[in-house]
């Protein structure tokens, strides 16, 4: 396996920090915001992002049974609440788009729990996190050479 360590160009990586930052700080809760970042780093397979978001989750004071269970999340009854379920269920819709669209039924349940500033917060930092998975895979950069 080859690193690509070739660096971005620097507005590419100041561009996704904004949104990733912007879409955090509009979420208003950074221990939901990184159980959704590491859904979604999971499911890409994105090792450097999922060392770096278990690190940043565990000082947001995420419990470490919602990060061990955090892949089967649908399967462990009240682990998540339906808050967290639902914000869950739309990273996985979103970073999946299985179908090509994301189904009504998971944004609207979604939208249940989130006003529209806070649900566009959601959305824009899963597709923020899916960027950063893309541009990280696509390089193979390794877990470990995040500095916070």
């Amino acid at each position: 396996m080859t690193v690509r360590t070739r660096l971005l160009d620097p507005a590419v990586g100041q561009a996704m920090s904004t949104l990733s930052a912007t879409a955090k700080k509009g979420l208003g809760d950074p221990a939901l915001a990184e159980l959704v970042v590491i859904r979604a780093s999971q499911l890409n397979r994105c090792a450097f992002c999922l060392d770096m978001h278990l690190a940043l989750a565990r000082e947001h004071g995420v419990r470490e049974e919602q990060l061990g269970l955090l892949a089967a999340w649908e399967e462990v009854g009240d682990v998540f609440d339906e808050r967290e379920r639902a914000a869950l269920a739309l990273t996985e819709a979103v970073t999946l788009l299985t179908d090509g669209f994301v189904p009504d039924e998971v944004y609207d349940r979604a939208a249940a729990h989130f006003d529209a500033p806070r649900l566009a917060h959601l959305i824009g930092l899963i597709v923020a996190i899916n960027h950063w998975n893309r541009m990280m895979v696509s390089r193979r950069i390794p877990p470990g050479g995040h500095t916070p």
